[in-house]
């Protein structure tokens, strides 16, 4: 029994503010819970009438009935609801859910009406759902929390839904429903004051029906305890997100880093690291559950799909739409090959994707033996409906498949309705374009690559000692780095002309020259780097037109090459994130940049790199030296090491270079510490 259980499966419930006035927010919740199978009381402070079945409290009509509500469905005005809350947990009610709006949404006197419905939280221990929200949905135990009109209508089924919104929730669940797909548990979180997505989410864990959950996140609030609760459910159950507000970049750090790192992008990588399928809007997200709830491959880093085909033109659009999405479609081995041939005229196109032509009698058999072909881990079929040639259903669901089977039916629109549904039936995930049955196969995809790195190991590493609180210059944060073993030109700390004259004549060859001073971040934005000096004239000319400065940075001059940034911050709601994107301007302008949550495992931290789509600038693109993949992991994972200290506010090299040998060198470093005061602070790490 879960925490969660007096909410989502009471044995009674109450309804505060009920009515008998049809449209009244109170009639229309009483009326959608007719159908729950316990009993369903009445409360009515304003008017009661016992006699028709209203009592003044909570109290009252437990007495009448015999048994104390578990569930209080609240349909009141925010004002009077924190009291009406208190009242009904003192009579042992234990869950809540606040259907009205007004509340901290609102602003003005909604914010203290939200406080003290929190308030009444603390005290009371009492569970609360909402507020601003339409409810939830348990088809399975004829619990319609609802009052928006054929809800009662969806029927059961596997899927479970997690939203934000309350109208995403039904949105969400009425797609599926057109989708042939019952729902298990659909919630609207609303406000989130007391039970959040993390609390469903744990709830779900323990609920042997659901098969797969789509979880809808506007905010992430809750950072890490959100990211837990998905790793957690993962293990047996998948999980497909779809995160709302590409368009908020939040508020940007000092450096370029906490450019990068915007709420969107962390959110959806800190839930994809976390084993959840990302997807992009709410149709692909009911392609993804849909083909989750019937099918779930093994583990597997990438998965190969075969593609079977009874009509050309659908079945490339299939096939391109796959492949743009770095999905595998491998071509079959010749053994495969020579089976198919035997089977299908020589016009055909034989391997990967199968083309047969049209329709045949034959298809079943096509199908079991791209299927078994050993780079083949789930298999797909395009066909239109044509019975005259061949019952495209009851070929599918005789075939004996070595992998998983996805559909892609087309037809006249309510024959095609049903075969889809039938098929779905049959445990075969059949969609109804080309487009949909990509998202199916992306899902089963990603799911099985997912829960392959959930299994590497995270990798630990000792952190370096750091200086004491206080502005770092740029020779300390170098120093800290090289401690960790990431590469730093060869540099003199001077404090005046002299020095840096001796330094250029110790050095030799082409060096750099800046200021260092730790209060200035961006030095190049005021004058302070100087490159390219190779004689004392030249260093002399270099001087005069820099700005005053402490001490100056001489260093050796690092050959060229393709550069890239890396960076560690410490995120107000996920806590330390890694970034690695494209130097230069292309990381910010393109948003070109790959994020993980720290720690992360040595796995992860290589696949960053494949992320970008820049990467072939630092793979060996036009004859260059690739940049040597294990350098580079080192680097990321020694300021994942760094972010482990709780003193770190952040760390950035800007730019790292790739040398013609493929190694890796930080030409620019920044090292930002955090009051102690704040350190231990909000961040959900």
């Amino acid at each position: 029994m879960t925490a969660l259980e007096p909410l989502f499966a009471p044995r009674a419930i109450a309804v505060l503010g009920a009515s008998a006035t049809p449209g009244k927010l109170g009639a229309a919740m009483a009326d959608s819970l007719a159908s729950f199978p316990g009993p369903v009381m009445k409360v009515n402070s304003g008017r009661p009438d016992p006699d028709r079945g209203f009592f003044p409290s909570v109290g009252e009509a437990a007495a009448a009935h015999g048994i104390t509500p578990d569930l209080v469905v609240s349909c009141i005005p925010a004002a009077v609801t924190a009291d009406a809350l208190r009242e009904a947990a003192a009579v042992g009610a234990r869950a809540a859910l606040v259907c009205a709006g007004g509340f901290a949404e609102s602003g003005g006197e909604g914010v203290r009406h939200q406080q003290a419905l929190a308030e009444a939280v603390g005290d009371t221990g009492i569970r609360v759902l909402g507020p601003n929200t339409s409810g939830f949905l348990a088809p399975h135990r004829r619990l319609t929390a609802s009052f928006v009109p054929g809800a009662p209508d969806l029927e059961p089924g596997p899927v479970a839904v997690v939203a934000a919104s309350g109208g995403v929730n039904h949105a969400l669940a009425f797609a599926l429903a057109e989708a042939g797909v019952g729902l298990r548990l659909g919630v609207g979180l609303g406000n989130s004051l007391d039970v959040t997505q993390a609390d469903v989410l744990d709830h779900l864990a323990e609920d042997d029906g659901v098969r797969a959950v789509a979880l809808h996140v506007e905010t992430a609030a809750e950072g890490r305890r959100l990211t837990e609760a998905v790793r957690r459910l993962t293990d047996r159950v998948p999980v497909v997100a779809l995160v709302v507000g590409r368009s908020d970049i939040g508020d940007f750090a000092r450096s370029h880093t906490g450019a990068l790192a915007t709420s969107w992008r962390v959110t959806r990588m800190a839930l994809r690291q976390a084993g959840a399928v990302l997807v992009d809007d709410e149709r692909d997200l009911v392609d993804a559950v849909t083909a989750l709830s019937r099918v779930r491959l093994p583990a597997h880093p990438r998965a190969g799909v075969g593609l079977v085909t009874a009509q050309a033109g659908p079945g490339l659009l299939l096939t391109d739409d796959l492949r743009s999405h770095g999905v595998q479609v491998p071509p079959l081995v010749e053994r495969t090959v020579k089976e198919l041939r035997e089977l299908l005229p020589a016009l055909t196109y034989l391997n990967n994707p199968v083309d047969t032509g049209r329709p045949s009698p034959t298809i079943t058999q096509i199908v079991e033996r791209v299927s078994e072909d050993p780079g083949i881990d789930v298999t797909a079929v395009y066909g239109l409906l044509e019975p005259t040639t061949v019952d495209l259903p009851a070929a599918l669901t005789a075939a004996r498949t070595a992998t998983p089977l996805v559909a892609v039916v087309g037809g006249p629109v309510e024959q095609a309705r049903r075969t889809r549904r039938d098929l779905g039936e049959a445990g075969i995930p059949c969609a109804a374009t080309p487009a949909s049955g990509s998202a199916m196969v992306r899902a089963l995809v990603e799911d099985a690559a997912a829960r392959t790195r959930l299994k590497t190991v995270l990798t630990d590493s000792n952190a370096p000692t750091l200086p004491p609180p206080g502005p770092v210059d740029e020779h300390t944060a170098k120093s800290v780095l090289a401690d960790l073993g990431i590469h730093t030109p060869v540099r003199r700390v001077c404090a005046d002309a002299a020095e840096a004259h001796a330094a250029l004549d110790e050095l030799g060859g082409s060096v750099v020259v800046k200021i260092l001073d730790a209060d200035i971040l961006h030095k190049t934005e005021v004058g302070g780097v100087q490159v390219g000096i190779r004689t004392h004239d030249e260093l002399d000319e270099a001087l005069a037109r820099m700005p005053a400065s402490p001490a100056l940075l001489v260093e050796q001059m690092a050959p060229a090459g393709p550069e890239l940034i890396v960076g560690v911050r410490r995120d107000p709601v996920f806590g330390p994130v890694l970034a690695l994107g494209a130097g230069g301007t292309a990381a910010e302008i393109l948003g070109d940049v790959s994020l993980r949550l720290t720690p992360l495992s040595a796995n992860e931290a290589h696949a960053m790199l494949d992320e970008l789509a820049t990467r072939q600038l630092f793979l060996g693109a036009r004859g260059a030296t690739p940049v040597d993949r294990g350098r580079l992991t080192h680097v990321l994972l020694a300021l994942a090491s760094l972010a482990a200290d709780d003193a770190v506010a952040e760390c950035e090299i800007n730019p790292l270079r790739v040398l013609p040998d493929g190694d890796v060198v930080a030409l620019d470093a920044v090292l930002l510490l955090r009051d102690p005061r704040d350190q231990g602070g909000s961040d959900d790490a």
